[in-house]
């Protein structure tokens, strides 16, 4: 089966249907990478079979649940799913495309826990919930505290058990745009794991080691086959210069993260590996670029998944 053939299967028969062993339950909440305020990055995240989920980024909420509620997803109402479902956030950096949903929605959510690298918590601290730009509904910052959200800040590499789940997240950073920073959240549940990266740039635009020493750490897994999925960001198509990225990923960029995710793994085939692609930019005719420019490079072995917003998908 040709990569194009691949992808289109991922896309559909796996958007939906459950695997008879699977480990994940995602619902994707927003999936593009800016300009559509509706449906921008967040992703729930679940042991498959529970309703205890973590958010990873939280671009849109409301509108994502909405179509989800609407569509058969989820039977409960859009503010069960916000407030009872959702047990915690995992932010990966602090910009609006991946916090406008939490902030928007904080007061009507119920009292969470957002975690992230210390570099992000502080400007939600700094910068989002102060009572000039919001209101201050966190635990720490400009006075008086509202108290709803926990900042608990994370350690790169340092797994941490979630409470109310059966799931473990640890946090590797990420160069997006140096600079600037982000994160990968990889969630474990068992023996089973997702890896989820907010916005990155290549190694080799970004000068930077981030990418490689993150797949150093998930080759283990890949040999054991214990990871499920891989959730990376491709912004733009081929055509945007290097110049313009702004520490994002093109096809061509992403074939060879994954080239070099599959030495460090030793060489192992990547055919079975979902690789789900996040961020596309909708400006023009671009998703599409990319979707074909991915599905065209007959070198990138790798299962492609497209998601849709509300779209469930199984690991």
């Amino acid at each position: 089966m040709g990569a194009g053939a691949q992808a289109r299967q991922a896309a559909g028969a796996d958007q939906g249907s459950r695997g008879p062993v699977a480990s994940f339950s995602v619902v994707p909440l927003g999936v593009r990478g800016g300009l559509d305020e509706s449906n921008l990055s967040a992703y729930m995240v679940a042991a498959a079979g529970s309703n205890d989920y973590i958010c990873l980024d939280a671009g849109t909420l409301y509108a994502g649940i909405r179509k989800a509620v609407d569509s058969g997803v989820f039977t409960a109402s859009v503010s069960h799913v916000l407030k009872d479902y959702i047990k915690a956030y995992f932010i990966s950096h602090p910009h609006l495309d991946h916090v406008a949903g939490l902030i928007i929605n904080s007061p009507d959510d119920s009292a969470k826990t957002i975690y992230g690298l210390p570099f992000c918590l502080d400007v939600l601290k700094d910068n989002y919930f102060t009572w000039e730009s919001w209101a201050n509904f966190g635990d720490e910052g400009e006075k008086p505290l509202l108290k709803k959200y926990h900042y608990a800040p994370l350690s790169p590499g340092e797994e941490i058990a979630v409470p109310h789940t059966p799931l473990y997240v640890t946090a590797f950073p990420l160069s997006h745009g140096a600079p600037s920073q982000s994160t990968a959240f990889l969630v474990r549940n068992g023996d089973a794991y997702l890896l989820y990266l907010g916005d990155t740039g290549a190694d080799t635009v970004e000068h930077s080691d981030k990418l490689h020493l993150l797949w150093q750490g998930i080759a283990p897994l890949i040999k054991a086959g214990q990871l499920k999925a891989i959730f990376i960001e491709v912004s733009f198509p081929n055509e945007q210069p290097a110049k313009l990225l702004f520490g994002h990923l093109t096809p061509t960029l992403l074939q060879k993260e994954i080239a070099d995710l599959a030495r460090t793994a030793g060489g192992v085939s990547l055919s079975e590996l979902p690789v789900v692609i996040t961020h596309r930019k909708p400006s023009g005719d671009q998703e599409m670029m990319i979707q074909k420019e991915l599905q065209a490079d007959s070198s990138l072995r790798v299962k492609l998944v497209f998601p849709r917003q509300a779209g469930r998908i199984y690991f």
